[in-house]
């Protein structure tokens, strides 16, 4: 288990530089009752920021898994109104949003996929007003994780010290093994942010992908921008989205993407695994899917909305990164995607387009940006992977060849 001083590096990382909480502020955090340790040493360090009221919502893997068990059908259709008002009076107010992830990636295993469906749409539909606040950066929000004992399981399975082993693989990815966690974060965020805004000169017209399983073009809003590592929220105050990250990313042109796509990696998705699936698209839309595990699933992901069958993000990270050199499959996006070249499949992010947030719903669609209730990343990078980026004359250059940077 971990020591009480590697607790303390972590929240700190997690307050200060993942959320970089401000005197005053709210802070909410979302966990599971197996790291209470953690989220008492992140509530002491909230307190010491500054904070004006801490607050935490629990979940429980296990009460979970009883409801989507037990429950009468008509439980899946309904989100309570209370709930929906508590997440929009927060983000109203301006609350930072830490989520501590922990799910085990097999929860709803065996669960009718109608109900994980029926609860899915209901909760996206009422947290839409929240979802704009925090995919618009008008709060600021910090996605982390530690582990649970199912999941540490299912990544080290066999293994006594299961759990043991998951928090190490979660210090080293997040630096927090390193003497100074946080003068390392403050280099990385500037290689990243480098990274980005290179990409973002470049103004490429289109992405050209190609790799066993996968040949695709996606084409790129004229105005879009490149995102890495961390950035101000709409007060500009920065922050960091993801502990870990190591992706540069954007947004695709909905109607602009064609060919197909294989999964490199299983996607956990409300409590099921999706693995080994192909999409293909014909202007933007997934016109097929096949999965060899977890179609249903598939199938209620892209039949959520009509925005659900779009993407919403274009990610690049290169195969030789932290995560992906340690070998370790996580079964969980968090981690998998930062290991990994990724798209999402939902909502994208305005950013990630010039005066994004300041642009009506309207305006953002007529520049491309797709929208929906949800946002689902799943991973296609490999050791194969080739990327080329087209320019507005129709020159080709490499971006990444063999799964890591050409530029």
């Amino acid at each position: 288990m971990p020591t009480q001083e590697q607790l303390k590096k972590y929240a700190e990382l997690a307050v200060r530089t993942g959320i970089n909480l401000q005197p005053g502020q709210q802070l909410e955090i979302r966990a599971g009752i197996d790291n209470a340790p953690l989220v008492r040493e992140v509530t002491k360090v909230a307190y010491e920021a500054g904070a004006s009221n801490v607050y935490v919502q629990w979940s429980d893997d296990e009460m979970t898994k009883i409801r989507f068990h037990h429950a009468p059908d008509e439980a899946f259709d309904k989100f309570p109104d209370w709930l929906r008002e508590r997440f929009d009076q927060l983000a109203a107010e301006k609350t930072a949003f830490l989520s501590i992830v922990s799910e085990d990636p097999d929860l709803l295993n065996g669960v009718d996929s109608s109900r994980i469906a029926r609860s899915n749409k209901s909760a996206g539909l009422a947290l839409a007003n929240w979802r704009k606040y925090v995919m618009s950066d008008n709060v600021s929000w910090c996605v982390t994780a530690a582990p649970s004992e199912s999941w540490a399981k299912k990544v080290f399975p066999g293994a006594e010290n299961a759990v043991d082993l998951l928090w190490d693989a979660i210090f080293k990815a997040t630096r927090i093994d390193l003497t100074d966690p946080v003068s390392a974060w403050v280099e990385h965020d500037k290689n990243l942010r480098e990274k980005a805004s290179f990409l973002t000169s470049k103004k490429y017209k289109k992405l050209h992908y190609s790799a066993p399983g996968t040949e695709m073009t996606i084409e790129l809003p004229e105005r879009h921008l490149w995102i890495g590592g961390g950035g101000p929220n709409t007060d500009g105050v920065d922050f960091i989205a993801n502990l870990p990250t190591e992706e540069v990313f954007t947004l695709p042109k909905k109607d602009g993407v064609n060919g197909h796509v294989s999964s490199t990696k299983p996607l956990s998705y409300s409590g099921n695994l999706i693995d080994e699936f192909t999409l293909w698209f014909e202007n933007g839309k997934i016109v097929k899917a096949e999965a060899k595990t977890g179609q249903k699933a598939l199938d209620e992901l892209i039949s959520l909305d009509e925005g659900a069958r779009y993407l919403g993000e274009v990610a690049l990270v290169p195969h030789h990164s932290p995560i992906s050199d340690s070998g370790i499959l996580f079964y969980n996006t968090l981690f998998d995607e930062n290991a990994s070249c990724h798209l999402a499949i939902g909502r994208a992010y305005s950013t990630c387009l010039e005066n994004g947030p300041k642009l009506s719903a309207e305006e953002l669609a007529e520049q491309g940006a797709n929208d929906s209730m949800t946002h689902v990343d799943f991973m296609i990078g490999s050791e194969k992977m080739n990327i080329d980026g087209e320019l507005e004359d129709g020159t080709r250059e490499a971006v990444m060849r063999d799964g890591n940077w050409a530029i």
